[in-house]
């Protein structure tokens, strides 16, 4: 589960900053697509705080926001990858097909670490420690 909660926070600060920067002078030609990164940064980092605290319903919550994450990711990458093929620019400060390449490694980050989540165990608890 260190591995998920590790990622979600970093997923969670860096994607709405990055989303941030990269729409900085365009976010007003369609605002949602700024916000969505905002919700999936909040249900990142929320699910890496539960899990931090509880096991059960944090591995439930990142899952949940694996899960979206990956579903934004999904969505995001085919539509880059739709724009680049069309020739169109994308307003980020760097190149469309970096924006591509940052967008690919960030899916399959998110299915690797929906997988882990998942899979993941409850750690063993320490000899005369009830379990809550």
């Amino acid at each position: 589960m260190r591995f998920s909660r590790t990622l979600a926070i970093v997923f969670g600060v860096l994607a709405p900053l990055a989303d941030t920067v990269r729409r900085w002078k365009s976010w007003r030609d369609f605002p949602p697509a700024l916000f969505d990164d905002y919700i999936m940064g909040a249900l990142l980092l929320a699910g890496a705080w539960v899990a931090a605290r509880n096991f059960d319903a944090g591995q439930r919550l990142l899952a949940a926001a694996w899960g979206f994450t990956c579903g934004l990711g999904y969505c995001s990458f085919f539509e880059q990858l739709r724009r680049n093929q069309l020739g169109e620019i994308d307003p980020a400060p760097i190149s469309s097909a970096w924006v591509l390449a940052f967008k690919g490694i960030g899916v399959l980050l998110a299915i690797a670490a929906l997988l882990a989540t998942l899979k993941a165990k409850r750690p063993m608890e320490p000899a005369g420690r009830a379990r809550p």
